[in-house]
């Protein structure tokens, strides 16, 4: 049975080469080890992970791993698009989106709702110096 590098199973299955590693480590990929201990996948394990869903338990299929479940606390809808805001245990989200969006997800104050976070985004934090 062949085997790919941890590049290559990761190309084969659409993800990163991190989120192999973190699936190794938590013991949903079977990896295997070269004699210059670096990680190889067995074609088995791509074949199965192929035929699997990979969805979150939310039953949602975005890859994003910064998910913050809450309760929508504010709606601002101003022309095509809105505000929504979301206070997710200690962390309060608020997210520009298309008013469609809104009306299509049914968000109103009280609505349970994730924020979902994406590496592409701009995070700005102020600090004391």
């Amino acid at each position: 049975m062949a085997e790919l590098t941890l590049g290559e199973a990761a190309r084969a299955l659409g993800v990163s080469a991190d989120t192999l590693r973190r699936w190794d480590r938590a013991g949903k990929l079977r990896t295997v080890r070269d004699s210059r201990n670096r990680r190889l996948v067995p074609e088995d394990e791509i074949e199965r992970l192929s035929a699997t869903p990979r969805r979150h338990p939310t039953g949602d299929t975005l890859s994003a791993r910064n998910r913050f479940p809450g309760i929508v606390t504010s709606v601002e809808v101003d022309g095509v698009m809105a505000l929504v805001e979301i206070e997710a245990g200690p962390f309060r989200v608020t997210a520009a989106i298309t008013r469609d969006s809104v009306e299509e997800l049914g968000l109103a104050p009280g609505v349970p709702a994730t924020a979902a976070v994406k590496a592409t985004s701009v995070m700005v934090e102020r600090t004391n110096s």
